[in-house]
């Protein structure tokens, strides 16, 4: 499960997700200086404060693997988040998501939900959401709005979206 991982937060230090566990989760892959920055972030930022209180957590790993769009240390990415888009989720360490040293988060995620064309991930915002069971059950492409995944009738995932955040 995912929440047997340890990652580190924006300055290095160790957070174990087991401190998510319960919890609906949207995994997704961040940058700065991408084409997709400004609605991703303000739409994760509008997707968290209507569901932090009904059990999702947001959880941003910034990347600089594709085209080098996240530059920037991991401080300054949640710096930047949270100062242009008001990001109230947690920003973590820079991390590689795919070849031979990307994180064990991402290999886990990659392992559980394979994309269109294979495992790897193909750029920034791609998102993988996962229930409160620690199932990784939905795969999202960087196109895909995170207000989408909200209402999308995808693999039952409103279903189990649905079911996650009102059962507690």
């Amino acid at each position: 499960m995912i929440q047997e991982k340890t990652v580190q937060d924006s300055k290095g230090k160790d957070v174990d997700l087991s401190i998510y566990k319960g919890k609906v989760l949207l995994v997704v892959n961040v940058a700065s200086k991408c084409g997709f920055t400004s609605s991703n972030y303000a739409k994760l930022t509008k997707l968290y404060e209507k569901y932090r209180n009904k059990g999702l957590e947001i959880l941003a790993f910034p990347c600089n693997q594709f085209l080098k769009q996240e530059p920037e240390s991991s401080e300054k990415v949640e710096e930047f988040a949270c100062s242009r888009f008001n990001a109230q989720y947690p920003i973590f360490h820079k991390v590689r998501v795919n070849g031979p040293k990307a994180a064990p988060v991402y290999k886990f995620l990659k392992a559980k939900k394979g994309g269109f064309l294979g495992s790897s991930i193909k750029w920034n915002f791609t998102k993988f959401l996962v229930d409160k069971e620690g199932r990784v059950i939905g795969r999202y492409a960087p196109t895909t709005s995170p207000l989408s995944i909200e209402v999308s009738r995808h693999s039952s995932t409103f279903f189990i979206v649905y079911i996650s955040f009102v059962s507690f």
